[in-house]
């Protein structure tokens, strides 16, 4: 399957504030953040960032120091027209076969609400997490927010993996703490619930 022109194609065919999983305020997810207590000008990156409106709340807060990544460049490009910002840089990337994440600096804040459920395989999965060991600073911190094991089984006609803050305790590895875990319920567009788990970890010094 070609999931680059998967997602292509749903923002292509949807109206940002109609996709499934639309956030007029990602409002846990900014709790999250500002649990960490990172600096204003903290290198953060969010990785299946869609047209998400989370940038436009971290650039309205002072965040100066943005990096957007998704697989869909038709996303990507909503966003920057969106948004009209030099403090954002957008790059187009696969995680789990990584080209240009690869090679970036490390960063502070590893933010993820829309990826790592859809990857089923276990080699994915491995990809995904090696990306994180490999560009997550040491101190640094790690927000996922992934379908609950109550959640649907399925988003966007794909299959998702569920998770517990368990087996993302798990999966993360030991070079992480986990400082806060929550299960929060989101009604998308539509009003349908939608069942996550929301985690933030840190990386160990």
């Amino acid at each position: 399957m070609d999931y680059k022109q998967h997602w292509d194609e749903a923002f292509e065919k949807t109206e940002t504030e109609q996709l499934g999983w639309y956030e007029t305020t990602p409002q846990k997810t900014l709790e999250l953040i500002h649990e960490t207590g990172i600096q204003k000008d903290a290198r953060i990156l969010n990785v299946g960032v869609g047209t998400t409106t989370l940038v436009d709340s971290l650039l309205e807060e002072g965040y100066s120091n943005i990096i957007a990544s998704d697989l869909s460049s038709s996303a990507l490009e909503q966003l920057k027209n969106r948004v009209h910002s030099d403090q954002v840089e957008y790059i187009q990337d696969d995680l789990t076969h990584s080209e240009k994440l690869i090679h970036i600096e490390p960063v502070d804040l590893w933010i993820d609400r829309a990826v790592l459920h859809f990857f089923n395989k276990e080699e994915e999965q491995k990809a995904y997490w090696d990306l994180v060991h490999q560009i997550v600073k040491p101190g640094g911190f790690v927000l996922i927010a992934a379908f609950s094991l109550e959640g649907a089984e399925k988003c966007c006609g794909l299959p998702v993996h569920r998770y517990s803050a368990d087996m993302l305790k798990n999966d993360i590895g030991e070079g992480f703490d986990l400082k806060d875990a929550f299960d929060y319920t989101f009604i998308n567009p539509r009003g349908g619930e939608r069942p996550y788990v929301y985690t933030l970890f840190q990386r160990k010094r």
